[in-house]
């Protein structure tokens, strides 16, 4: 499933401000239902420098690409990762599959 990127501030606030928060081991989700598919990751300089924060956002960026293509609800999503010692794809696909379904995002 295609998706749009969540690139301006009004759209990240609203988000962060009204939308709702959900947890797994390697990442927070913050969602809003809008008319299609959009999608941004917010990495702090927590996370380390550019090269790790890069690579954090391109890992979110595959794993919510591979979550959606079984089907995604039209939603507004934020991927916020914590803090970890590793990341990885593996684990942030499953992280994001896991919400999915909880917070029923999914059609399947």
């Amino acid at each position: 499933m295609k998706y749009q990127r969540i690139k301006r501030k009004k759209e990240f606030s609203k988000i962060l401000k009204s939308g709702k928060r959900a947890h797994a081991e390697t990442l927070t989700v913050v969602y809003l239902p809008a008319r299609q598919l959009k999608m941004a990751v917010c990495v702090g300089k927590k996370y380390g420098k550019s090269v790790v924060r890069n690579r954090i956002k391109r890992l979110l960026r595959e794993a919510f690409r591979a979550a959606a293509e079984n089907g995604c609800a039209p939603c507004a999503v934020l991927l916020i990762p914590k803090a970890a010692a590793e990341y990885s794809f593996a684990a942030f696909r499953k992280d994001i599959v896991k919400i999915f379904r909880r917070e029923k995002l999914t059609d399947h």
